[in-house]
């Protein structure tokens, strides 16, 4: 291990993702601060992060954690896959790009159900504002000078038109921004591109950072442990080309490894369930029972139709299309693959959706592991307002070892009840408008009998890669930090990621997490949050 005086930093960062690349970048913004940043992985340099439409064939790469599931009861027994990326970006250089915020409902939840206090709506907004920068909506709701670039997708299928138009047949409305005034509705994506190329966190913050003296980015470094003195994170051990090396935090140690990661780091190093920690063998330094609870993720369950009289994506993505795409940034490969969908309920007396669809105009299911041999179109509903709750545990004090995580996906009756409306609805908008004369039969028949459809649900649902809840923040007694995502009990450490979300917003995950990359920058630097937008939405 390295001696006491080899390395030390203001702040020890673990994880380069979508809130530690964020987090690294604005502390680094203050000459007087040193950083370390510590990444897993390794550089995002492989081909397929920048295609948009190749972030499948990222799945079950050496780019992958590569995570699987326990046996989930009410999918029959089956583990679900999980991927999560494993290089600088983490999962924003994996993802489907979809820029959404989630709704006001959420973060109004998180500050008066959990007791979150500063984390309302409009106290978030302002900082969802400052990340970004769109292409296309402005002020007051959307920011156009931030490091996060969004854009409109540079490729729509027909298809895609056609579901959008199909689901305003049904009843739906018809919006150009998710992230407006209402979320109901139906349209089409934006993407966190830039002129057709992915634009993850490592490009939007990390590499413009990259030059400034007080920051350092170590690749190759797998956390192993947060090292505690008398109650105080003073550092972190790491392993790095087989060595076990160790870099001290004068000021604090901030944990953003995700959903997964974060909690099994704090598990590691002591700090957990008590009864769990000595089961497996690890001394308890720090009793904290929320550690690894309150896992939950949206689950997705794709509906996929044969078509007839249009092509399919999947064959446009050919050498043609590479070679327009590196040229230009466009054409088929700047799709994202789910290229629109809609925000509805599954009950009309729900005050916010519960609900999103994911439209892809190509066979996607089983997490795109699966090339289609014919022409397909495919309708996935997802469950964003989750009820199930599981957890996560260790299965060995290896850090090598992945943990055991149980998302207990529909354990909560409501859960299924809303899925099973999500596929009849979806089934009902494909029968409509110009939609209808595309779709031919079922590649997967399913029939409308509500026992038929449980049976789809529990063959057919995956992961939608948005797992969170696991270090949650807020005043009760499950929760694992506080309103300043310091962990309870340990003085210098902090988790700042998705895990500390005590509940999934209704929708993608990425930009909530830079949101969280934000506001915790300003929390440590002790920066007064932006002007508040309260009367602007």
């Amino acid at each position: 291990m390295a001696d006491d005086a080899q390395e030390r930093y203001d702040y020890v960062v673990v994880g380069a993702g979508s809130a530690g690349a964020v987090l690294a970048a604005r502390l680094s913004e203050d000459p007087a601060l040193s950083v370390l940043l510590l990444e897993a992985g390794g550089a995002d340099d492989a081909d397929e992060i920048k295609i948009p439409a190749a972030f499948s064939g990222l799945f079950k790469t050496r780019w992958d954690w590569n995570y699987t599931t326990t046996g989930q009861h009410q999918l029959g027994g089956r583990g679900a896959y999980w991927p999560r990326m494993k290089a600088l970006g983490g999962s924003s250089s994996m993802n489907a790009m979809i820029y959404i915020r989630g709704n006001r409902a959420d973060y109004d939840a998180w500050r008066d159900v959990h007791g979150a206090a500063g984390w309302g709506w409009d106290d978030v907004l302002a900082y969802f504002i400052r990340s970004e920068d769109n292409t296309r909506l402005g002020s007051p709701l959307h920011g156009q000078d931030g490091p996060l670039h969004v854009e409109d997708r540079r490729y729509t299928h027909e298809l895609t038109h056609a579901w959008v138009e199909s689901a305003v047949a049904s009843g739906l409305k018809p919006t150009d921004d998710f992230n407006g005034t209402e979320q109901e509705g139906a349209g089409l994506y934006q993407v966190t591109c830039k002129n057709g190329r992915r634009w993850s966190v490592a490009d939007a913050y990390l590499r413009p950072a990259l030059t400034r003296p007080n920051l350092t980015v170590r690749t190759g470094a797998h956390a192993t442990r947060v090292m505690l003195t008398a109650g105080r994170a003073t550092g972190v051990e790491y392993v790095r080309r087989g060595q076990v090396e160790a870099a001290y935090a004068e000021a604090e140690v901030v944990l953003s490894g995700g959903a997964v990661n974060s909690p099994q780091l704090l598990m590691l190093s002591g700090i957990g369930p008590a009864g769990h920690l000595r089961e497996v063998g690890v001394d308890v330094r720090v009793d904290l029972p929320g550690v690894g609870q309150n896992l939950h993720d949206h689950p997705a369950c794709p509906v996929l139709w044969h078509t007839r009289d249009t092509t399919d994506l999947q064959e446009h993505l050919g050498l043609g299309a590479l070679l327009r795409w590196r040229a230009r940034g466009n054409g088929p490969l700047t799709s994202n693959i789910a290229e629109g969908g809609a925000f509805f309920t599954s009950r009309d007396d729900l005050a916010a959706p519960d609900l999103q669809a994911q439209i892809a105009p190509s066979g996607f299911y089983d997490n795109g592991l699966h090339e289609p041999t014919s022409r397909m179109f495919t309708a996935a509903p997802t469950l964003v307002d989750v009820k199930s709750r599981g957890r996560l545990r260790l299965r060995s004090t290896d850090p090598t070892w992945h943990p055991e995580i149980d998302p207990a996906y529909y354990e909560d009756r409501a859960d299924l009840d809303a899925m099973v409306i999500g596929i009849q609805r979806m089934l009902d908008i494909a029968s409509r408008g110009p939609l209808a004369r595309f779709v031919d039969s079922l590649a997967r028949p399913v029939r409308t009998t509500e026992d038929d459809i449980v049976q789809h649900v529990r063959e057919m649902t995956q992961t939608l890669y948005h797992p969170v809840g696991t270090c949650a923040m807020g005043a009760g007694e499950q929760s694992v930090v506080d309103a300043e995502l310091k962990v309870r009990g340990v003085e210098a450490l902090r988790v700042v990621d998705a895990s500390v979300m005590p509940t999934v917003p209704r929708g993608n995950t990425n930009a909530p997490t830079v949101m969280i990359g934000e506001k915790a920058a300003d929390m440590i630097r002790g920066v007064p949050a932006p002007t508040s937008t309260k009367d602007l939405a």
